[in-house]
């Protein structure tokens, strides 16, 4: 979807993070209408043809003014505060969307100018795609092997950073099926505008299918074959892995992180807030 993907959610993430923004919208225009109509009487009623308007206020001090002037400012930037405070904490990009709910878990790692998807639990990995059931939450476990890039699929959720030697994890879910695009909002080089990927949100049917069409490809993701994709390469087509090397993934923190003692080389590294 390249249209307007935060003004039309596929997914309850976006959908909450765009009810957000519209209620931030209506609460500011509290001020902001009437601040234009105030804008707009004041230029007609004293336009230089109105020989009749005279503007001689005595306003040293006038307390109806000054709890209007500094009141209401203050009461929406506390109810705007209070607003996003609570809605940060609830759309917390760490926590399970549906506890009840078995995710799919997917290792992201970002390279040069590509995005490598790694899915533990079916034992294959894939560039430029990432395929999941709708109806299913996605858990996604995000670092990087280059410089800070930044994830985000703008019809399903929210950017999140993805850091050399950092874990960082985010939460998904697509209402429906569908295709949707994904890339790097984090400039990295050369290569930043073409770094971007297919989300594919299918039916269980169709993910199963596409998994064992994965797994019959000839190539596995051992350590010579990922040495010669963490190569910079723009505009690289999609990739399946029929296998890769076991924990790539926390290889590829514990290669940033170890000469720093709080970093350790396990899937429970240090997680930085969003």
């Amino acid at each position: 979807m390249l249209g307007a993907p935060v003004i039309e959610p596929k997914g309850p993430i976006i959908l909450a993070e765009r009810n957000l923004m519209f209620d931030a919208i209506a609460i500011m225009m509290i001020v902001i209408i009437p601040a234009f109509l105030m804008t707009a009487l004041f230029i007609w009623r004293y336009r230089g043809t109105n020989r009749k308007a005279r503007y001689t206020p005595n306003l040293a001090y006038f307390w109806p003014v000054e709890v209007v002037v500094w009141g209401v400012p203050a009461a929406i930037i506390v109810w705007l505060s209070i607003h996003l405070w609570y809605n940060t904490y609830k759309l917390d990009p760490y926590s399970a969307i549906d506890p009840n709910l078995k995710p799919l878990n997917v290792e992201v790692i970002a390279q040069d100018w590509k995005w490598l998807f790694i899915y533990p639990e079916q034992d294959i990995a894939v560039v430029n795609e990432l395929v999941f059931p709708a109806g299913r939450p996605l858990s996604l476990k995000i670092t990087s092997d280059t410089v800070m890039n930044s994830f985000m699929i703008p019809a399903l959720g929210g950017q999140i950073y993805a850091m050399a030697g950092m874990q960082t994890r985010l939460h998904l879910l697509a209402d429906e099926p569908g295709k949707f695009w994904g890339r790097n909002v984090q400039y990295s080089g050369r290569g930043f505008a073409n770094q971007q990927f297919r989300a594919i949100a299918t039916t269980k049917e169709d993910f199963d299918a596409w998994v064992e069409k994965v797994k019959g490809a000839e190539e596995k993701l051992d350590t010579v074959t990922y040495e010669k994709l963490l190569k910079p390469s723009q505009k690289v087509p999609v990739t399946y892995y029929s296998g890769y090397e076991p924990n790539l993934f926390d290889t590829i923190i514990a290669k940033y992180a170890h000469n720093d003692a709080d970093l350790t080389p396990s899937s429970e590294t240090a997680e930085p807030a969003q």
